[in-house]
């Protein structure tokens, strides 16, 4: 079966991190979140991507390239501007002459595709629409059904007591060919706001069925940390890269610790660290590849990604640093986001 990432959107809630990185490929764990999708989809059967890409597409190819490393086949839909959901879905038709599936590739997600594929097999409509379930679906546009199944309507924010449900696109779709017919080309088209309404109003059979799992939608920096905790506390059980060193503490190859080091778990570092003596690490404190932390450093309830350096004496809390930040010697970040040296962002 073919998979179409959607990976083009411009993640602007995550920036300065996204500012020359797509969203998706931001880290989750030390790897990008695109590796770790891309891995799961491939453990359930498969074996064909399609990303469609616009913001800063070659960072997506050149760390997969034609995808013959994780042991799949990756082509590439360029936009030539941001087509939006359903927009990008219709640029991509040239690859997608049968069933194929549809994800968001910024949702943290894994799921369950044999359950949905049996479901969509079995009504016999276009469209199945993965649904996750939250508490307060008021901000969301949120599912009517009827016992069937079948999606009657969405209801865009509705108040708490109003909504219909507590159900919501999780951003993971099945879809007949057929589909396309109902997308025009060459503009921006929401699947959302245009393409599902247009197939529930027609008839063409949309329908939602709950894929239970973890969901976060990571596009804000509270919820791109929140994600992490939730890694570490094995909330969300994603692979962890590396052997545990001491309860809930991770650590990768060739990590070099100095004197009088405290790792405070949860806390997971990557391979070729140095910390220096006397430094707190943690607690939920995720240390990238290749990073250097100084010596009386205190390191807690923060992301640092790969290549990162921490002068002495400096403390981070509630902060993300992106690729290759450099903090100076005895710095305070607090509810920081630093993606260059000098720049940054109180959160």
């Amino acid at each position: 079966m073919k998979a179409l990432l959607l990976a083009g959107g411009l993640g602007t809630r995550l920036r300065p991190l996204t500012e020359n990185l797509p969203k998706p490929m931001a880290p989750i764990a030390n790897r990008p979140w695109l590796e770790h999708l891309i891995i799961h989809l491939r453990e359930q059967g498969v074996d064909q991507f399609i990303m469609a890409a616009h913001h800063y597409p070659d960072v997506i190819r050149r760390h997969f390239g034609d995808g013959r490393r994780w042991g799949v086949k990756i082509e590439y839909s360029l936009e030539p501007f941001p087509m939006g959901t359903a927009g990008a879905i219709k640029n991509a038709e040239r690859f997608l002459d049968e069933r194929f599936l549809v994800v968001n590739a910024d949702i943290v997600h894994l799921p369950q595709l044999v359950p949905l594929l049996d479901f969509h097999r079995q009504h016999g409509g276009i469209a199945t629409i993965a649904l996750t379930e939250v508490e307060d679906p008021s901000s969301y546009g949120v599912v009517e059904q009827d016992d069937s199944g079948r999606i009657l309507r969405f209801v865009e924010k509705p108040r708490r007591e109003e909504a219909p449900s507590n159900r919501i696109n999780a951003g993971l779709y099945i879809f007949e060919p057929e589909v396309m017919r109902y997308i025009p080309a060459q503009r921006e088209v929401s699947i959302e706001r245009e393409t599902f309404p247009r197939l529930i109003e027609e008839g063409a059979g949309v329908y939602g069925m709950v894929s239970n799992g973890y969901w976060r939608d990571m596009g804000t920096p509270a919820r791109y940390r929140q994600v992490h905790w939730d890694v570490l506390n094995r909330r969300f059980p994603l692979l962890m890269h590396g052997r545990q060193i001491q309860p809930d503490v991770w650590a990768g190859e060739d990590v070099e610790f100095g004197a009088g080091v405290l790792l405070v778990p949860p806390v997971l570092i990557g391979n070729k660290v140095k910390v220096g003596d006397q430094t707190v690490i943690g607690p939920y404190a995720v240390i990238g590849d290749n990073c250097y932390i100084g010596a009386h450093v205190h390191c807690s309830n923060s992301i640092l990604w790969d290549r990162s350096v921490v002068r002495d004496n400096s403390r981070l809390s509630n902060s993300i640093f992106g690729y290759r930040t450099v903090a100076p010697a005895g710095e305070v970040f607090n509810n920081s986001i630093i993606n260059q040296p000098g720049e940054v962002m109180r959160a």
